[in-house]
């Protein structure tokens, strides 16, 4: 495909939330068509682009409907109608992620014995149908109890630390994973175009939210040997060989204390562990989601300059129109770099934007990464 053919192209996006925002924000230095489909009307994209139509993105008819004036669409969201997509590429229209990885993505049950088949390194696991069926466990605590389907941004997630939390366990089908005891949490964003072509970002550290199961700091380059490095990055090639993805992949590992690198989960789209890129890299994650699925050359992930990002959540015990604390102090702060969201209403915990900081010291970045933190809240 020319750079002439792309801005040629008619390219529709399901979902319109911050990472279709950033999406755009790449899109628009390469003049390319963008249409959006979100079910919320002040969704973070709805005033970025010319046509943005509101509906329910797991409506089969309706996101069929509106799929078929594209000549490709693509995803900033796993839930969305699969069967929808399945049709639209029968009818000839490009979907990248292809549907029946997406519809693989939807399913933690169907995702972890993808691995346990394709013989990729993951936590031991069993597959489970209720609340009762997670009981007969016990013998595999501590774990970790998700959701097959619906889980999404720390939600479907419990952990079932002993016999007392079984109570808490989730009375749909799901899954228990045995606890891993890791030395660190890892992500490897990799892209894939169509024509085979695969470029790994520089592994980051994750550091979560201890009770929310969101990510707090993220930190590049990871701290890390390069022998794990290098395990890192051919287990992230690996998965999106296997499947044989065309976009952008982001793998979450656990690093454990034996030093084995084990798949937690993925996501088939540009991912909160790459927004760093946006100033860190000299490829962004969403430039370079946008040439894996238009089979353009992909772009340099060269690490730039280390670099730190913090989420920017919803205080806890605050909800209506979002007040930002601190913004003048954070971005007096030398390589400090705010992204809001566009999100007017925050409620606890909400995602309501990112913030970017770079240094060439390790400890200088760990020191203001802290104080960022500290100091800008989003209150009501």
């Amino acid at each position: 495909m020319s750079a002439k053919d792309i801005t040629d192209l008619k390219i529709g996006v399901l979902g319109g939330g911050q990472l279709g925002r950033m999406m755009i924000q790449s899109a628009i230095n390469y003049n390319l068509d963008i249409s959006i489909l979100d079910p919320d009307e002040h969704a973070p994209c709805a005033h970025l682009v010319k046509d943005f139509s509101v509906g329910k993105l797991t409506d089969e008819e309706l996101v069929y409907q509106w799929g078929k004036k594209f000549d490709l669409i693509t995803i900033e969201i796993e839930n969305v109608s699969v069967e929808a997509l399945k049709r639209l590429q029968d009818d000839g229209v490009q979907v990248f992620p292809q549907p029946e990885i997406v519809e693989l993505i939807q399913d933690k049950r169907k995702q972890k014995t993808f691995y346990k088949a394709n013989r990729i390194p993951t936590s031991d696991f069993v597959l489970t149908e209720n609340a009762a069926d997670v009981a007969k466990y016990e013998d595999i605590l501590p774990a970790v109890n998700k959701l097959g389907k619906e889980g999404y941004d720390g939600r479907g997630v419990q952990m079932i630390r002993t016999k007392t939390d079984l109570e808490k366990a989730f009375d749909k089908p799901g899954l228990l994973e045995k606890m891993v005891d890791f030395e660190k949490e890892l992500s490897v964003v990799v892209a894939r175009n169509k024509n085979g072509e695969m470029k790994c970002f520089p592994v980051v550290e994750l550091s979560y939210h201890p009770e929310q199961n969101l990510v707090e700091f993220l930190f590049a380059p990871a701290q890390i040997t390069e022998e794990i490095e290098e395990k890192a990055y051919n287990l992230a090639r690996s998965v999106i060989e296997h499947l044989d993805m065309v976009g952008l992949l982001a793998v979450e590992m656990f690093l454990t204390k034996e030093g084995e690198i084990l798949v937690n989960e993925v996501a088939p789209r540009t991912h909160n562990s790459g927004h760093h890129t946006i100033e860190a890299n000299r490829t962004s994650q969403f430039e370079q989601h946008l040439r894996a699925i238009l089979n353009m050359p992909l772009g340099s992930t060269d690490l730039i300059t280390p670099a730190a990002m913090v989420n920017l959540l919803g205080e806890d015990g605050f909800t209506g129109n979002a007040q930002y604390e601190g913004m003048e102090e954070c971005m007096g702060m030398n390589g400090v770099y705010v992204h809001l969201y566009g999100k007017k209403l925050t409620k606890p915990f909400r995602k309501m934007g990112h913030v970017t900081i770079t240094d060439d010291s390790i400890e200088e970045l760990k020191m203001k990464a802290r104080k960022v933190k500290d100091t800008l809240k989003v209150k009501a």
